[in-house]
């Protein structure tokens, strides 16, 4: 065994349709199954060969993988057999993205949760969320693919809310020729922090009217008919990247999971789908003896999945929502196009694990900002979804859905800073009535001007700074040394 040089093994994969059950080769751009429309998952038809080595093997392998300096198993593709081991190292994109931190819960906001608990900070990949890791395997995958045909140019197409398109545009910027970026989103509907990531990167942004569901309409129009790459979670490739958040989660917890809940904010639904499918590879190959608990959480602005899984099981039928405004915007989506693959991971998870093995649980926009703000207050970085998986834990713990013995894991998708604007209309108590959310005054907060302008103005800089440190010496209660 060694782990710091690149594996010799290689896989054979394929695009198996969920619909149909058809199977497709990967050397050209599939999103969609061509005979029935159903979306697709990935699979290493050769995963048998892997099985031939215990749990153990993998865990040292994996392991000293971690001290590897190669750039190609430095980041996601530290677990290259799982995930895409069809790709030769030089056509591996790393742009620093993956072995993101998990950051246990301050002392504080732990008692008052009534748990412990621990957020991962995938807001503190390149592109300041865990779209990286997707688009890490997805650009390797088209740098195989252009190489192997030839390709004199490839445009690269996805629509969002944020998120994917300052992902997409960072990774094609790093690649070059002979791809090129092109991202769609709703007028009105992005962050100006995450609308300023595609254009910094040099990518062709256009705007249309409506929500996230009518753009990505359109990009699946493009795809259909022609040769673009589509970025967004129909494209299965982006998937097996997001694998990785389930395998760097269970190396954190040493490979001992089985006591674990993991809070997914569900938006498409191609994260929640990535760590299922991660976390049964990992159980299969014997690395964990036990699957963990998978929560996903809904804002009932955005609630189709909570909706189809609070049904009794024997009338369930999957029906599309109307999206209403809401701040995690990243999940903002009333028809997630990877919910065929959710349904059929379900099936496998509850089989291996239990029927409490994957719920889905429901927040107002309220609990949504006062998590988030709650939890930056207690020294987290946590963007919106980051604040709605946080919600869904106080959700669970009400509902007793989850009991002191286990810890939860949650998953921050991005970083604050790009939902830096829901914080200040927070603050400043402006959030449109369509939220639904007023300000909580214990956690509200506002700078404090001191001094008038006037006042600068008119003293020189000594008598300023010492009409400035009185006033702040009144204002904080200061007492003078002894």
């Amino acid at each position: 065994m060694n782990g710091l040089t690149f594996p010799t093994y290689r896989g054979r994969m394929e695009y198996v349709c969920l619909g149909c059950g058809k199977r497709y080769p990967i050397d050209e751009l599939l999103y969609t199954c061509p005979d029935c429309g159903g979306v697709f998952l990935l699979e290493n038809i050769d995963f048998d060969a892997l099985e031939k080595h215990d749990g153990a093997y993998w865990r040292e392998l994996f392991d000293a993988r971690a001290a590897s300096r190669s750039t190609a198993l430095r980041g996601i593709f530290r677990y290259y057999e799982l995930m895409a081991p069809v790709l030769e190292e030089q056509d591996i994109v790393y742009l620093g993205e993956g072995l993101t931190p998990v950051v246990e819960a301050a002392p504080a906001l732990r008692e008052s949760v009534g748990m412990s608990f621990a957020y991962k900070n995938d807001g503190q990949n390149p592109s300041a969320s865990f779209k990286d890791r997707g688009m890490a395997c997805a650009f390797s995958y088209l740098k195989a693919l252009t190489r192997k045909h030839g390709w004199d140019e490839v445009l690269t197409v996805c629509a969002s809310t944020g998120d994917t398109s300052a992902a997409a545009a960072l990774y094609a910027s790093y690649v070059g020729a002979p791809l090129k970026s092109v991202v769609l989103l709703p007028h009105g509907k992005v962050t100006p922090q995450q609308l300023s990531q595609p254009l910094g990167s040099g990518a062709t942004v256009l705007e249309l009217p409506g929500v996230f569901d009518d753009c990505m309409k359109v990009v699946e129009l493009l795809a259909e008919q022609y040769r673009v790459a589509l970025l967004n979670s129909k494209n299965s490739w982006r998937i097996l990247g997001q694998e990785s958040y389930a395998y760097e989660t269970a190396q954190w917890y040493g490979w001992n999971v089985g006591n674990l809940c993991l809070f997914v904010p569900i938006g498409n639904a191609g994260n929640i789908t990535a760590i299922m499918s991660g976390m049964l590879k990992l159980h299969r190959l014997g690395v964990i003896d036990r699957l963990p608990r998978v929560f996903g959480v809904q804002s009932e602005h955005a609630d189709p999945v909570y909706r189809y899984y609070a049904a009794d099981p024997a009338s369930r039928r999957w029906e599309p929502v109307k999206v209403r405004p809401s701040v995690a915007q990243a999940a903002m989506i009333g028809n997630p196009v990877s919910f065929p693959r959710v349904a059929r991971l379900v099936e496998r998870y509850t089989e291996v694990r239990g029927a409490d093995a994957f719920q889905v649980v429901e927040v107002t926009e309220q609990q949504i900002m006062d998590a988030m703000i709650r939890a930056n207050r207690h020294g987290h970085i946590a963007c919106t979804q980051g604040g709605e998986c946080l919600a869904g834990l106080l959700r669970a713990v009400e509902l007793g859905l989850v009991n002191g013995k286990e810890h939860a894991v949650l998953d921050a998708t991005a970083h604050s800073l790009k939902f830096a604007g829901f914080q200040d209309m927070y603050f400043s108590d402006t959030f449109p009535p369509e939220y639904g959310v007023a300000p909580d005054p214990a956690l509200a907060n506002r700078p404090e001007l001191l001094l008038e302008p006037s006042v600068r103005a008119a003293q020189d800089d000594a008598a300023y700074t010492k009409t400035a440190a009185e006033v702040i010496v009144k204002r904080l209660g200061l007492k003078k040394k002894q």
